[in-house]
């Protein structure tokens, strides 16, 4: 008798203060998991294995108590964030929800890791992902081609200057649709970053830098 493929869904509680969950989030993750173990990653996401007839059925039951669910594999991962801990509207909360929503589940020739902070303090690690947005002053700063990793690892490469919400979005845009189409199979994106280079970056999103 063949066994039902499974599949591994991302799961978290979306974008809000603190990367909560709440006790019917959990509840319902406990009666999915059942005997099963969950894998808690290190960008604010739980592993879970699905039935891949169930992906659909999971995902409404998840959504239905605010639970969001992402593709793993090579996609655009979910955005990490900080705390914002000095305020939704003040540390760009709204711009943050609206990036994860236009990026995440993209896919992509590696795992993209997109991470956000409401502040120079830097709590979300924008600096050392993939790409990284830091709020700051009355604008957004952009990063790319950071690294956490061993020998390799670098921060973030400054790319866009106090952008505004609809110029951070139409850039960020740009640059995954340039990625995906000129990156190589299993290429990280901080690989492809040097090997293309960033001012090549640059001239892709010419209509955004000025």
């Amino acid at each position: 008798m063949q066994t039902e493929k499974k599949v591994k869904l991302a799961v978290n509680g979306g974008i809000s203060f603190g990367a909560t969950l709440n006790a019917r989030q959990l509840i319902a993750l406990a009666e999915h998991l059942g005997d099963q173990e969950l894998e808690v990653t290190t960008f604010q996401q739980l592993y879970i294995e699905v039935l891949e007839s169930e992906v659909e059925l999971i995902k409404k039951k998840f959504s239905d108590v605010g639970l969001a669910c992402y593709p793993v594999g090579n996609y655009v991962k979910s955005l990490r964030h900080c705390n914002f801990c000095k305020g939704a509207e003040e540390e760009g909360m709204p711009v943050a929800i609206e990036l994860n929503k236009r990026i995440a589940g993209r896919p992509v020739p590696f795992t993209l890791r997109p991470a956000y902070t409401g502040c120079p303090v830097g709590c979300g690690e924008p600096l050392v992902n993939d790409i990284g947005v830091i709020k700051s002053r009355n604008g957004y700063d952009l990063y790319i081609g950071g690294n956490p990793k061993g020998a390799y690892a670098k921060t973030g490469t400054l790319l866009l200057e106090q952008a505004q919400p609809e110029e951070l979005y139409e850039a960020v845009d740009q640059i995954i649709d340039f990625y995906a189409e000129n990156g190589k199979k299993r290429e990280p994106f901080f690989k492809f970053v040097n090997r293309v280079g960033v001012e090549r970056m640059k001239q892709e999103i010419h209509s955004i830098i000025v």
